[in-house]
């Protein structure tokens, strides 16, 4: 007899909320046996489930885990799944990898402002924590 999974279960597994899960449901993206009102998941529900928190774990929208997931069971098979998710990880790698660029040049612009703004601090004899001191009294009043 195949083990079944209750909601309860794969959410406390998987740390998830009942509505996360009836969401991917109703994405089309899992598709428990109904007995009563109560939803039962398969094996491989559980193992489609640990795939799409994997894949958004690494950005994939909904459409790219449905994509991927769904290749699997279709020609050609797993081969054609392997080279997609490969491609998707490639194209992922590349969209991070220019974020963090960006992050990059966005805090060196941050750091070389806040170098002159304390240079210029020295210069009219303040001190940062006056400076902060005086905001804080500023955003009191307004």
């Amino acid at each position: 007899m195949q083990r079944l999974y209750t909601i309860t279960q794969l959410t406390q597994e998987f740390a998830i909320t009942t509505r996360t899960l009836r969401f991917y449901e109703a994405q089309g993206l899992l598709s428990p046996q109904r007995r009563g009102r109560q939803r039962l998941y398969t094996p491989a529900d559980r193992t489609r489930l640990k795939l799409i928190l994997r894949g958004k774990r690494l950005g994939f929208s909904l459409a790219e885990i449905s994509e991927i997931i769904e290749m699997y069971g279709k020609a050609p098979g797993e081969p054609g799944q392997l080279r997609l998710l490969m491609q998707k990880i490639s194209d992922r790698r590349a969209e991070l990898l220019e974020k963090r660029r960006d992050l990059e040049h966005a805090l060196n612009d941050l750091d070389e402002v806040e170098a002159g703004c304390r240079l210029r601090m020295k210069e009219l004899g303040l001190e940062f924590e006056d400076i902060a001191a005086a905001g804080d009294t500023l955003e009191e009043t307004v």
